[in-house]
């Protein structure tokens, strides 16, 4: 039985899961090695930093994603379709590790997230 998500490891070992999928996807993974190219510790740093406020309310994170993903959609348009598979991957990710109502909220902040953002970008 998969435990739950319960603290900043665990959100990390889901970030390093969903970034090398990301990496090696053939619709997403451009955006981080052509688009942008990402200083991967900083990155990680940061969405871990957002998602462990995201479940649990820390106060961590600074920053503005709206901004940065409105930059990238000038740099390349960002479609449904890289949402949708952000999305796959996210959850496969969060799937493959974790079970349990963290989990859940994690999967389900997630869309939230890129439904916003595919609005306001």
């Amino acid at each position: 039985m998969k435990m739950d998500i319960s603290n900043k490891e665990d959100i990390e070992l889901v970030m390093v899961k969903f970034y090398e999928q990301v990496k090696a996807d053939p619709v997403i993974g451009f955006f981080f090695s052509e688009v942008v190219h990402v200083n991967w510790p900083y990155h990680m740093q940061k969405m871990c930093a957002f998602w462990e406020n995201a479940l649990f309310f820390t106060g961590e994170y600074e920053g503005n994603p709206i901004a940065t993903h409105r930059y990238l959609n000038r740099l390349h348009t960002t479609t449904p379709a890289h949402f949708a598979q952000w999305m796959k991957l996210f959850e496969a990710a969060v799937d493959g590790l974790f079970a349990g109502p963290h989990a859940d909220k994690m999967k389900q902040r997630s869309k939230a997230i890129a439904a916003v953002m595919m609005e306001k970008i």
